[in-house]
């Protein structure tokens, strides 16, 4: 070799030297929270006497990554009462692992893998976790066509055209990503669904996904057209009572579960939104539901039917679910389970729980939520949902006396269930991050966490995201976990605070448009339905002289809402329509206490921009600067909402925005001229 190459070489491998630990640090989040650092230097020493592809993959991750005690694995079928979960108990010398099933195994490998990840003690350890539901599961509202309705983070994980003989390296990770928080089911694809999932041709393409899933222990479930039926067997109708129907669903069942043994079920958005369903042929829900509960049965498979149900009428948007349900309370099969969207209108930022959870005295019910942010700024603003996700499932129904939370209800503890179920909507795209901003992986992970532990904080979760997901640095994780604590009410202050609801643009529901109104659009698809602005006040008047919507609830919730003095402040215009010149807690006037509301929102996104610029030393450049970005975008968007929601409301209050706030920078003239194309996000 001649001395210039020579010197090339050293110069070239100096300059990889100097620059490894950056690249080693560059990163893209599409690790997620599972930035383990593989044991370079050693392999734990792992045992195991069973053998299945789960447990081969815990000790895999074990080996690769653990980098203290030996660990012993043991399987005992006789502990029925762990379910999915296990125990572990252990010192400095070992560390033993029970469960009931292999998939337990594998989600305490992810369990120790955590707790070395956020640095917490391992030397003692002796902890029993069992999941708080059977079902665990993921909603995507993922199109056939790669689309995904609600969908931030680009087209879906779902390469349909090249299934079942070709595999993403990225069905794997998914399956792995959600096996580490213990999600253990998953809906591929939208509730707005296509019968032509069901043909044999996609059958094949779900099998192929469920098998890469299986080992992690995360079972498929499909969304189903209630017209299948007609449309895609050629019956003259799809009515449940049919004999005909009935056996063509059992006949598609039998060659599903032929295909994919382990099954989970369906989902169903039926009567909705112009979707088919029973009430086309004069049925009820119980009878479409108890139909394809019929057909799943002997196969263990069971029936989520959704109560987002609403229909052009008079009567307030908000009663219609529990209106058209209550009637049909005990109807419903064993294995059917009625799926109650958070709220009683559609995923609101802030919104009353949805009076059905507890009504339904002698029915399976379980929670939707909502991980992908359709009404919270898509994935351009950081809101850190567990706080929301928390106040639906620590709300006090009352419905059996106090103490009668939503998740005693949806777990079990209250009224013993068949099978307990919780869901979301998911968020996550083909973008290398998964989810379109990095702070919003931590939503996903959150619902996975509360969905096996309602008990666990906001906090608790937050901290553990943090410190897995970018730094466990006291000087980082402490600002950032206080940022994400109070994001999802700094959202609610600059677009609906004090109980506003739906004021969104049309269609896409990302920017403001209180004052919108489209010709021949139903009344309660339009913002004014909601927020009824006039010169007296705000608000739409669910009490008893309203549309009376209070006597959903038990007592004495529905005292409380009723009354106006009592009622929430931050729910105040979602039960009351409310002078303008009323006195709040605080003294100040309503059209006041909105306009600081707003003002807040907007200067806590701005403190928010501050905070993240003063954390650059711990993060690299790549996550760092694309979260900068996404906080601009979010502080021009929450003064954009500032000035619509204010400017135009002023119309109505005709009352001056107090002087000691920061004046509106746009004309209302010309925010009502934004219209933005958002059809690749429907």
């Amino acid at each position: 070799m001649n001395r210039t190459k020579f010197t090339l070489l050293v110069f070239s491998l100096s300059f990889i030297i100097i620059l490894s630990p950056l690249l080693l640090f560059a990163e893209d989040g599409s690790q997620l929270w599972l930035r383990y650092q593989s044991a370079i230097h050693y392999k734990a020493k792992v045992t195991s006497k069973e053998k299945s592809p789960a447990i081969t993959i815990a000790i895999r991750e074990l080996e690769n990554s653990w980098q203290g005690q030996p660990i012993e694995f043991n399987l005992d079928k006789k502990q029925k009462h762990l379910k999915d979960g296990y125990q572990i108990k252990g010192n400095n010398d070992k560390i033993t692992i029970t469960a009931q099933k292999d998939v337990g195994l594998l989600y305490s490998a992810y369990h120790l893998l955590r707790l070395q990840l956020t640095e917490t003690d391992r030397t003692n350890l002796n902890l029993e976790e069992i999941p708080a539901y059977d079902v665990r599961i993921l909603n995507h509202w993922d199109n056939l066509n790669r689309t995904i309705e609600r969908g931030y983070a680009g087209y879906s994980l779902w390469k349909w055209d090249e299934l079942p003989n070709t595999l993403s390296p990225r069905y794997d990770a998914y399956a792995r990503a959600n096996a580490s928080i213990g999600i253990n089911a998953t809906v591929l694809n939208n509730v707005n669904a296509t019968p032509e999932i069901l043909t044999g041709a996609y059958l094949a393409k779900v099998k192929a996904l469920a098998d890469v899933f299986r080992p992690y222990g995360v079972k498929v479930y499909l969304a189903v057209n209630f017209s299948s039926p007609k449309e895609l067997g050629g019956l003259s109708d799809s009515d449940p009572l049919n004999p005909e129907v009935s056996k063509w669903w059992s006949s598609k069942v039998k060659e599903i579960y032929s295909l994919i043994p382990d099954f989970g079920g369906f989902l169903v958005k039926a009567n909705s939104e112009g979707l088919p369903g029973p009430q086309d042929y004069g049925r009820t829900h119980a009878d479409g539901a108890n139909m394809l509960a019929d057909a799943l049965k002997p196969y263990g498979g069971i029936v989520m039917w959704r109560a987002f149900v609403y229909n052009p009428s008079n009567e307030d948007r908000a009663k219609q679910a529990y209106s058209e349900f209550t009637p049909l309370d005990g109807q419903f099969r064993d294995n059917v389970i009625i799926q109650i969207k958070n709220g009683p209108v559609d995923f609101q930022p802030r919104e009353p729980f949805s009076p059905l959870f507890g009504a339904l005295r002698d029915t399976q019910e379980m929670v939707e939520f909502q991980i992908t942010q359709e009404y919270l700024g898509f994935s351009n603003h950081l809101v850190y949902l567990s706080p929301m996700f928390k106040e639906t499932l620590d709300s006090d129904t009352y419905s059996d006396g106090e103490g009668s939370t939503i998740a005693k209800i949806t777990d079990g503890t209250l009224r013993p269930n068949k099978v307990t179920a919780i869901s979301a909507v998911a968020n996550i795209g083909e973008d290398t991050n998964w989810c379109g901003h990095h702070f919003a992986q931590a939503n996903w992970y959150a619902f996975g966490r509360l969905a096996w532990n309602h008990q666990l904080t906001s906090e608790q979760i937050a901290d553990e995201w943090i410190k897995m997901t970018f730094s466990d640095n006291k000087d980082f994780v402490n600002p950032v976990k206080d940022m994400m604590l109070s994001s999802r009410e700094t959202a609610v202050d600059y677009m609906m605070p004090l109980g506003l609801h739906h004021i969104f643009a049309f269609g896409h529901h990302y920017g403001p448009e209180p004052w919108g109104d489209v010709p021949g659009a139903r009344p309660d698809w339009m913002p004014w339905y909601y927020h009824n602005a006039d010169s007296t006040g705000l608000g739409f008047d669910r009490t008893t002289s309203g549309s009376n919507a209070v006597s959903q609830y038990f007592p004495p919730l529905n005292n409380i809402y009723n009354d106006i003095a009592l009622c929430p402040e931050n729910l105040l215009l979602w039960f009351h329509h409310v002078p303008w010149d009323y006195r709040m807690k605080d003294g100040k006037t309503l059209w006041d206490e909105l306009c600081y509301k707003y003002d807040s929102g907007v200067q806590q996104v701005r403190a928010y921009q501050k905070l993240w610029d003063r954390m650059e030393p711990f993060v690299d450049e790549q996550r760092f600067r694309e979260v900068q970005s996404k906080l601009r975008i979010q502080a021009r968007d929450a003064v954009w909402w500032k000035d619509a929601c204010l400017l135009y409301f002023q119309t109505f209050s005709k009352r001056p925005v107090p002087y000691d706030i920061e004046r509106p920078v746009h004309e209302l003239e010309d925010l009502k001229k934004i219209k933005l194309d958002m059809k690749h996000h429907n």
